[in-house]
């Protein structure tokens, strides 16, 4: 199953106006991986690019049946302190989402630095937009590297 999935990583602010093309270029790339035998897409859940990777798997659902948009998400209480209008969307993601995964119950200090290695540990390439070379991003960008994984950054 790891030959066949691909997860994301990417920061949870993206730049203003940026949000329609990046959710092209994500549909793009999984457009593609589906054509090359890619079947599972999976995304941690988080504000931004976490969000724009679940919807674009759930729209090439339409013209791919058979992919799967897995979600492995930290902690149950993820979404708690976000607007209602994110908490909204969060829950339609996760109830279109063919599987969801969580690291722990509740949440604990780590708890999102353990999901980003499950992440990367399930597949065998890694899509990210990165634009900076510090925090969660970076760190499961040079994790992935050093597992193998081909990294393909979109920013």
């Amino acid at each position: 199953m790891k030959d066949t999935t691909c997860c994301f990583t990417g920061h949870r602010k993206l730049p203003c106006g940026q949000r329609e093309h990046v959710l092209d270029r994500l549909k793009q790339m999984v457009s593609e991986l589906a054509e090359k035998g890619y079947r599972n897409f999976v995304t941690g859940g988080a504000l931004g690019f976490d969000t724009l990777a679940a919807i674009a798997v759930l729209d090439e659902k339409k013209r791919y049946p058979y992919i799967n948009l897995i979600l492995m998400l930290p902690c149950m209480s993820q979404a708690a302190l976000w607007s209602g209008k994110d908490r909204d969307l969060y829950d339609g993601i996760k109830r279109m989402a063919d599987r969801i995964t969580f690291v722990s119950k509740d949440y604990f200090r780590g708890c999102m630095h353990e999901r980003n290695r499950r992440l990367v540990d399930s597949s065998s390439l890694c899509i990210c937009y990165m634009t900076s070379d510090k925090g969660g991003t970076a760190y499961t960008v040079q994790y992935a590297k050093k597992q193998g994984l081909k990294v393909i950054n979109i920013a």
